[in-house]
């Protein structure tokens, strides 16, 4: 199983494939071109950028304390100002470790559908895998992971590329232009993350593409939202929050 999922990586990512034959973690990622290297167990595939990094490993994290709010009959931020019904076409535009998907996932439902879109090869390639096999525990957690397409493309190229209207949400959670440190799950993909800012035409043809939600998470303090267009839902809060456009 391992080896038919390294096998597959290998090819997607045209890297070699190396087999461990009791190697250390440490003296692969040494041996390793730009000394990174995903390594795949049994049970996870665990990307190293370094010697001494840690890896970085898909879970959903805070995603799913989130998701288990929602089961509960509790609110969540995104849903509420994304305005996320059952049914609903969504399209995230920088899915990063997948977790704001898998909360749209879950909201969505069955019938709906979470195109989740990440130009990082190695970080897509990483989040698939994770997307495709992790156990939460929860069926219904895990089903709502498993609706989730993953798809690796920049996010203005596949917008220009969709028809009007194509799709309910469209989301972006850009690497923020007033970086959150102290976040040690973003830093620790921040290395292979896109971190261009958003474009003014990436939100134009997110306008077009919509039929009811464009909306950003940022720093309230960053500025994004004002050069963007987006209307805070949380004015003059000066830490992440969500900014909104209705096009319905």
């Amino acid at each position: 199983m391992a080896k038919r999922k390294a096998a597959r990586l290998a090819a997607d990512l045209g890297a070699a494939l190396v087999q461990r034959r009791g190697a250390t973690v440490r003296q692969l990622v040494g041996a390793a071109p730009g000394k990174q290297a995903i390594v795949v167990t049994e049970h996870e595939v665990r990307f190293y950028d370094g010697e001494d990094a840690k890896p970085l490993f898909f879970h959903p994290s805070m995603a799913f304390i989130r998701v288990k709010r929602l089961r509960d009959g509790g609110s969540d931020p995104l849903v509420e100002w994304s305005r996320c019904k059952p049914g609903d076409v969504i399209i995230d535009c920088t899915a990063g470790m997948a977790g704001d998907s898998l909360v749209l996932s879950y909201a969505a439902g069955e019938t709906g559908t979470v195109t989740a879109l990440e130009s990082g090869e190695v970080l897509s390639a990483l989040v698939r895998e994770g997307l495709s096999s992790y156990q939460s525990g929860l069926h219904d957690v895990d089903e709502a992971m498993r609706r989730i397409t993953l798809v690796t493309a920049a996010h203005l190229e596949y917008l220009a590329s969709r028809p009007d209207k194509s799709a309910d949400i469209v989301y972006f959670d850009p690497m923020f232009r007033k970086p959150v440190y102290e976040s040690s799950a973003i830093s620790a993909f921040r290395p292979i993350a896109n971190g261009e800012a958003l474009s003014e035409e990436a939100v134009f043809h997110a306008r077009r593409v919509a039929r009811k939600t464009v909306i950003m998470k940022e720093h309230g303090a960053s500025g994004e939202f004002q050069r963007l267009g987006f209307t805070p839902c949380l004015p003059g809060v000066p830490k992440i929050t969500y900014g909104v456009i209705h096009v319905d």
